[in-house]
């Protein structure tokens, strides 16, 4: 029955996304009461997805670091100042609405990005190690990236991230791994396909709970703001387009292509939105925060056209 559930959402996972957004954005009073529960939530996504990962394959990624270097140069150099840029180009006069459009692109990697590479058979090893190594980094590269392209002086507090991270993403993954290690690896053959049912009930939690906070700047929408979002939204699609194809220049793996389409395209917003709401006006929030309306829609449908290419090359 589980293996049937999760069977349907995948294959519906398109859909079940933006369903999940809309019941965010329409019933935010209760949505938004599952917000003290996301970081325990992302944890136990973390843990599901670092189960098909080792520390001798996490060290490999390491030993030989390209396809690692390559994602993190996408993805704190080319998108954030593709972003600069076209905030420039379309809102030239209203530096808040650029600042939060860096600042969407500035923040790492997605934790849940973890969760869609497992879906479509990923290098899990690869992905884990980014998700951990951008985290970690994220407390300098965030205003070291704001301060490079939009001169904005940005004092984040390192140590309260670092314990937050610790908890979304290091734990959970290193625990992952110690049972991988003293099971001989029996708990990656296994334990991945019993939580999988589980994981997807985690990203609807998470996704529906996360967008009732974008539901005020919905409700208050005006032209400006429509061509902020449309912005947002071609932005983040390059986001994954620009890994998928960095990947087939460089004739990585499918595997390997996999995570790159992901880490390249997925971002914590929850982080960027942190930031801005603390250390910015008001206004920097919308750009950043309308980015959950797209980011799990959009790596739903990237994810189906991957499964469509792959069923063609087994046809053929």
């Amino acid at each position: 029955m589980l293996r049937k559930f999760n069977s349907f959402i995948e294959k519906w996972m398109a859909l079940v996304t933006p369903t999940c957004l809309l019941l965010g954005v329409c019933f935010p009073d209760i949505a938004k009461c599952g917000l003290p529960y996301v970081p325990a939530v992302f944890a136990f996504m973390t843990f599901a997805g670092a189960l098909k990962s080792r520390f001798k394959d996490v060290a490999n990624v390491f030993r030989h670091p390209g396809s690692l270097l390559i994602i993190m140069l996408l993805v704190h150099v080319v998108i954030p100042t593709a972003a600069c840029g076209a905030g420039h180009l379309f809102f030239g006069n209203n530096m808040e609405l650029i600042t939060g459009m860096v600042l969407e692109f500035a923040v790492p990697t997605a934790v849940v990005s973890l969760m869609w590479v497992t879906i479509y058979d990923g290098n899990s090893p690869l992905s884990l190690s980014l998700v951990v190594l951008d985290t970690v980094l994220a407390p300098f590269l965030i205003p070291a990236t704001l301060k490079i392209l939009l001169g904005s002086a940005v004092t984040i507090d390192p140590a309260r991230m670092m314990r937050e991270l610790i908890f979304m993403v290091a734990l959970p993954a290193v625990v992952a791994m110690v049972l991988n290690q003293i099971t001989d690896g029996k708990v990656m053959e296994t334990w991945p396909g019993k939580l999988a049912p589980f994981s997807k009930l985690a990203l609807i939690f998470v996704v529906t709970s996360n967008s009732s906070k974008v539901a005020p700047y919905i409700r208050d929408m005006n032209m400006q703001r429509v061509k902020v979002a449309l912005a947002i939204l071609v932005l983040a699609a390059s986001g994954y387009a620009l890994g998928w194809f960095v990947a087939y220049i460089f004739r990585k793996d499918r595997s390997t292509a996999v995570s790159m389409m992901y880490g390249t395209g997925m971002r914590n917003i929850s982080a960027g939105a942190v930031i801005a709401a603390a250390y910015f006006p008001g206004e920097v929030m919308f750009p950043v925060m309308i980015g959950t309306l797209f980011q799990q829609v959009l790596a739903a449908l990237f994810g189906k056209l991957l499964a469509q290419k792959k069923e063609k090359q087994e046809f053929c």
